[in-house]
């Protein structure tokens, strides 16, 4: 068994073992073009209050980024959300984890397109 499973908007699957291209939290913005072709990424959260990976993301996107991004890390459930809007299609988290916050705590997240903030505050 291993010791990841991948999060994605469908619930809990098998981590697959594939080798991503690798960027920290303070990976400099003015590299992010030199990764573009890369088919799978995966950005580093080194804590669930270290916000610069979904800059990052966010930044991956803007300049093309088409390949699968895979959040890393110290990231919860209370952050899926965040992550699918800056354009991760995927989070990692260990096992421990997952037993933590099952399953049904990240599917309560994967609503994220309708998710607005700013329609909420207006009411």
């Amino acid at each position: 068994m291993s010791d990841f499973i991948l999060v994605r908007d469908d619930g809990f699957h098998p981590y697959d073992g594939a080798e991503p291209v690798l960027l920290t939290s303070d990976t400099d913005p003015a590299t992010l073009a030199g990764h573009l072709d890369q088919p799978l990424i995966a950005i580093d959260f080194p804590a669930m209050t270290d916000g610069r990976g979904f800059t990052l993301a966010r930044m991956l996107r803007e300049q093309g980024y088409t390949g699968r991004l895979r959040a890393v890390g110290g990231l919860i459930a209370d952050q899926y959300a965040m992550a699918r809007r800056v354009g991760f299609d995927e989070v990692r988290i260990s096992a421990a984890l997952a037993a933590r916050q099952p399953e049904a705590q990240w599917l309560d997240r994967a609503d994220w397109k309708d998710w607005d903030h700013r329609s909420r505050l207006a009411g």
